[in-house]
């Protein structure tokens, strides 16, 4: 990204792409593009290994041609010599300095001045430049956004992964940790056997294994559109760019929150390195804001679900995870009616939280919608309107994202032929669909999806699930099959030997490679000689 963007070779320009201030005008002279950063911030910041590394980037620009701009392109950029890896002359890079995490990837920033690349090192697969600069238009603009839309495709199931990791480390420290007593007289109980303790991870655990099937589901749905892309068919393009944006923002957002309360579950040793969870955390927070800053990532998906319910509203229907928008009134329906609604739940069915999912997905949509109407019949400008909403409109993303990620879980549950399989991810099933109505109650309850006797309800079926899963939380965590070198955790070691290793690891720190640190010759024995 530019100085304004962020990652990948786009820029400093966050996630705003077509603010992209790099500029690639064609020469047919030499058939040749010129690369420029004409300001402090087109400058490219973020790309991983761009600071001392890579000898090529791609580079995102603005393509100029026969005097005019035709948006944003892809270009292959050599950027250092081959054999002495020094900068190319016209190329400015480094390492852009110590971040968050990550020390070992040299993140860069790469300034371009007058910098020549032959017409053939434009990504010509959708659209061309000819010899003669003449441009050769994609069937869609939306094709150039191909990369960050497999990315963020790819996140989905690093939060799944990156979350699975903080469970199990959590989950089987807490079968090892003894602390406190239950009844006077009796033995410490493990930490697991505490409700509170299973409160906190059993509905992350539930989470792991929702987002590990909709990884899934994405990485499959990624695949086949397109495949349906590269035959000429870009009819489910605008759903797929709409899906990941939103996914990856939902699942980035609860995985690395979750991360963080795996972390505090585990007590004081959780803060150590020895845990691994600290690693996690760091690796894997970045992923809210790269390939796009997750809010703006909910308002990309709530874009598509406003214009679909435009398009329901009109007479239309749509198709996909938004075809629940058919289910609405074609009447105009004030909101007391809306809130009116009424949709039979049943608790321990999750194809009925199913339906309480998408009833409320689909009350917050025109809900936002709605308001959205009224703020353009007030204002003039569309920009202004749709910030004045952009609160409602990630919150109707939000339900959207949730609905999606309980329908797949639900799905998935008659995929699986054992029973005794199927009987135990049904209650996460169960745990994860009704945890999020219990954070969630104000809009289950406004929208008239659930009663207050269903939501006590659901409250007493969430603690009743946490000692049914209680027998099978280290075996479902064993399951996520992660190697002790993998997970990188002393609390989480498979064998349970915490402790003696915990002791083993300290010792190996770099200040026990002395009996005394030289700290002590030189400041505090002067100080005491002083004495």
């Amino acid at each position: 990204m530019e100085l304004q963007t962020q990652r990948r070779s786009t820029g400093l320009k966050g996630t705003h792409l077509r603010g992209l201030e790099t500029t690639a005008t064609y020469d047919p002279a030499t058939q040749e593009f010129i690369l420029n950063s004409p300001t402090v911030t087109s400058i490219k910041w973020w790309p991983g290994g761009l600071g001392k590394t890579s000898n090529h980037a791609i580079v995102l620009a603005q393509l100029y041609t026969q005097g005019q701009c035709k948006g944003l392109h892809a270009f292959i950029v050599p950027i250092r010599q081959l054999g002495t890896h020094e900068p190319l002359p016209g190329i400015t890079v480094g390492d852009i300095g110590p971040k968050f995490g990550y020390d070992e990837m040299d993140n860069g920033y790469l300034k371009m001045d007058n910098f020549r690349i032959p017409r053939e090192n434009m990504l010509m697969k959708y659209a061309q430049v000819e010899p003669d600069g003449t441009y050769v238009k994609p069937l869609s603009d939306k094709l150039t956004y191909g990369t960050m839309v497999f990315i963020r495709s790819l996140i989905v199931g690093d939060s799944a992964r990156s979350l699975s990791r903080a469970c199990t480390i959590a989950i089987r420290y807490s079968a090892v940790r003894h602390q406190s007593e239950l009844k006077p007289g009796e033995p410490e109980p493990q930490i697991l056997d505490y409700q509170t303790q299973q409160y906190k991870l059993f509905p992350l655990l539930a989470t792991a294994y929702a987002f590990h099937f909709v990884g899934a589901y994405i990485k499959d749905t990624y695949r086949r559109i397109s495949g349906d892309i590269n035959e000429g068919d870009l009819s489910e393009l605008p759903e797929l760019h709409a899906l990941t944006a939103g996914l990856k923002a939902f699942t980035s957002w609860t995985a690395n929150a979750g991360i963080e309360e795996c972390r505090m579950a585990c007590g004081g040793h959780g803060y150590s390195r020895c845990s691994g969870i600290p690693d996690i955390y760091v690796t894997f927070t970045p992923s809210c804001t790269y390939e796009g800053e997750n809010t703006v990532m909910m308002l990309q998906t709530a874009r598509f679900l406003v214009k679909s319910y435009t398009q329901v509203s009109s007479g239309q229907r749509v198709t996909g995870m938004v075809s629940y928008l058919n289910d609405l009134p074609r009447q105009r329906i004030q909101p007391q009616h809306v809130a009116a609604r009424t949709v039979t739940v049943r608790l321990n069915d999750p194809v009925s939280l199913v339906e309480a999912y998408k009833a409320r997905a689909a009350w917050l949509v025109e809900a936002a919608a709605k308001n959205l109407e009224a703020e353009l019949n007030h204002r003039r400008s569309k920009e202004d309107a749709w910030n004045k909403t952009s609160v409602d409109l990630v919150q109707a993303s939000e339900a959207h994202c949730h609905y999606v990620i309980v329908k797949l879980f639900t799905a998935k549950l008659a995929e699986i032929s054992n029973a005794a399989v199927r009987a135990v991810l049904t209650e996460l099933c169960l745990l994860y669909a009704l945890c999020g109505i219990s954070k969630n109650t104000g809009d289950f309850l406004q929208a008239g999806i659930l009663t207050d006797a269903q939501i006590t309800q659901v409250k007493q079926r969430v603690k009743e699930l946490l000692a049914v899963i209680r027998p099978n939380a280290v075996a479902l965590v064993d399951s996520f099959d992660f190697h002790d070198s993998h997970l990188g955790s002393v609390l989480g070691r498979y064998d349970g030997n915490v402790y003696e290793n915990m002791f083993e690891w300290a010792k190996k720190s770099p200040l026990n490679e002395t009996e005394v640190h030289e700290s002590f010759h030189k400041h505090l024995k002067p100080m005491q000689a002083k004495l």
